[in-house]
């Protein structure tokens, strides 16, 4: 043990004074959450302005009244009603004095209490914008509610209910809150929003650099023939292969903390649990680990390792949402499934939305699957190293 112990500090040591490991590791995935969050950190809800909307509706008309007041209650931007006269409504309009025209007819009341067709004549302003859409969208929703409540009426009239009793069911159904109400999606949806994803993403792809680091630098040092030395000297050859993997396993496992602690504190994520969040990344490094084992025993030359390196840093990154998210279906889903940084991702967004460990044991199951496969595989692969 003490020899392994001491292999691994030696090895750790060295590749903290490589510059590299610091710059790909640390600086770059955190330079690049910087661009990615400035470019996405606008897209996550458009800012609504203040609107003013010109309306013309009968003075005496109770139904037309409440229409009106539904707008200025609508909560998420501010609304202004100035009623006007029917002819001034859309020249107001398409003089962009009002995002939204409204014509409320003679009558309205009394026609839809008795249940008859009537027409609100609705004008968008001239440059309306998702404003003006959404005020639209209220006045539809409340001439459809005052017509359910007709229609109750009119049924509860046919069954012989009393004058009360009608009066008192039309107005119990345009008054009654919907049946069936929506939230806000959250990420216990295992959806991180794009900030968190942007971090979570980018820390999934840099570890498969930052482990590789060590990991092949045993193709270097079997290039250079110090490997060949090593296993002359009078210990297990395991424990060459063992140190290496425990220093790069340590490695990844520091840059990956440091990279998630440094979005939580630069980008204001939250990824929930902080020692769940640890079972995550001990898992994902340990698949990562392993995946460069088998790197290291396929490549012949140190060329080849970084190249091969490079390509599953940035396919697995890509499809783990590095750069954006990613969705699909069928055998691209199962796909996306297998690959380790995925599942560190998806496992992350449980995590963000309050789920403790039973909660992501699914995730972190396949990437020690990953991780058991990718070892088993490099003592299974021919060292083409060797054979060269």
């Amino acid at each position: 043990m003490r020899p392994l112990l001491t292999m691994t500090v030696g090895d750790l040591r060295q590749r903290v004074r490589d510059r590299s490991v610091l710059i790909m590791g640390v600086l770059v995935p955190v330079a690049l959450m910087f661009v990615m969050n400035l470019v996405f950190s606008g897209s996550d809800a458009p800012e609504l302005g203040a609107v003013t909307v010109a309306a013309a509706a009968p003075a005496d008309d109770e139904l037309a009244t409440v229409l009106l007041a539904t707008l200025e209650e609508v909560e998420d931007f501010e609304v202004s009603v100035e009623e006007v006269a029917p002819e001034e409504v859309r020249a107001l309009a398409e003089a962009g004095e009002a995002a939204l025209g409204i014509v409320v007819p003679e009558g309205f009341g009394a026609a839809v209490a008795a249940g008859e067709p009537v027409t609100v004549d609705l004008v968008e302003g001239d440059g309306a914008g998702l404003e003006t859409d959404v005020l639209a969208l209220v006045v539809r929703a409340v001439t459809e509610q005052m017509t359910a409540g007709t229609v109750a009426t009119q049924a509860a009239a046919e069954l012989g209910l009393g004058e009360e009793a009608v009066g008192a069911v039309g107005q119990q159904v345009a008054q009654a809150p919907p049946a069936v109400s929506t939230v806000e999606g959250t990420t216990a949806t295992e959806q991180l929003n794009p900030a968190a994803t942007t971090v979570a993403g980018q820390a999934g792809l840099f570890l498969l650099f930052t482990v590789g680091f060590g990991v092949l630098a045993l193709v270097n040092e079997r290039e250079q023939g110090t490997l060949a030395r090593l296993r002359s000297m009078p210990m297990r050859p395991g424990l060459i292969v063992g140190a290496k993997a425990l220093s790069s396993y340590v490695l990844g496992v520091a840059a990956t903390l440091v990279l998630l602690t440094a979005g939580t504190l630069l980008f204001e994520v939250d990824f929930g649990s902080e020692p769940v969040v640890l079972v995550l990344v001990l898992s994902v490094v340990a698949a990562a680990t392993s995946l460069m084992f088998v790197v290291a025993r396929v490549a012949r030359t140190a060329e080849q390792a970084g190249v091969a390196q490079a390509i599953l840093a940035v396919v697995l990154g890509m499809a783990g949402g590095a750069f954006f998210p990613i969705a699909a279906g069928g055998v691209a889903a199962t796909l996306l499934d297998l690959n380790p940084v995925a599942a560190f991702t998806r496992a992350l967004g449980i995590t963000a939305g309050g789920g403790g460990l039973a909660d992501v044991a699914g995730p972190v199951a396949m990437m020690l699957a990953f991780a058991a496969v990718c070892a088993l595989l490099s003592r299974l692969v021919p060292d083409r190293g060797v054979t060269a």
